[in-house]
């Protein structure tokens, strides 16, 4: 049973927490209430999460620059603030965590993924963005298997709205693809849970 402080701080956190989900996700206020139990699974879980929103503002920073493409550069914002969620969360629950340069990695299959990405958004703006769309596919599924795996409000709070967030900029990619005459093939979602996305009208990630 949780502790009062503990209903406390899950409540003023979810209350607190709001996202745009737009080219300008906002941030969440997570400032520390208090501490509620956290395994090390959830800790395993954010340190990665963090990794693979900077994944998607690193990747989408290097397109946006190198094809002077403002899609790129306008979800990469929101990019960021998925990072700074997560921050704050580590921050609250008094996690260390380090943040290295655009392009480096402390986990070697999300660098592996990073190099991939680049190499093949360098060939031309088709395939940089599939990219995009496959970097939001893949951050949908790990996303809800994490939210599966916990049963920390606190996470689960913000996983649903970074997941909210990705369904968006996964619609954002597939739609311009649509326009310059090429589609996108989900490689994470099932084929039904992605149309399901890509058919609904961007959402309103918050409370």
């Amino acid at each position: 049973m949780k502790t009062l402080l503990e209903r406390t701080f899950i409540r003023l956190l979810v209350m607190g927490t709001v996202f745009s989900c737009d080219k300008n996700d906002d941030a969440q206020d997570l400032t520390p209430i208090g501490q509620t139990t956290l395994t090390e699974d959830d800790r395993e879980a954010l340190l990665f999460m963090l990794e693979e929103e900077k994944l998607a503002r690193d990747t989408y920073i290097y397109l946006g620059e190198l094809w002077n493409n403002n899609q790129f550069l306008n979800i990469k914002q929101s990019e960021q603030s998925h990072m700074d969620a997560v921050t704050q969360l580590l921050d609250t629950y008094e996690i260390d965590y380090t943040i290295l340069a655009n392009g480096d990695f402390i986990n070697a299959d999300i660098q592996s993924l990073y190099d991939a990405f680049i190499t093949s958004g360098s060939q031309n703006v088709v395939e940089a963005m599939v990219v995009g769309a496959t970097i939001e596919d893949l951050d949908i599924v790990d996303l809800g298997d994490y939210i599966k795996l916990t049963s920390n409000a606190a996470l689960i709070s913000v996983f649903e709205n970074l997941r909210c967030g990705s369904r968006n900029h996964l619609r954002s990619f597939t739609n311009a693809l649509e326009i310059m005459g090429s589609s996108y093939t989900p490689q994470y979602l099932d084929l039904d849970t992605y149309f399901e996305i890509i058919s609904a009208t961007n959402e309103r990630c918050g409370w």
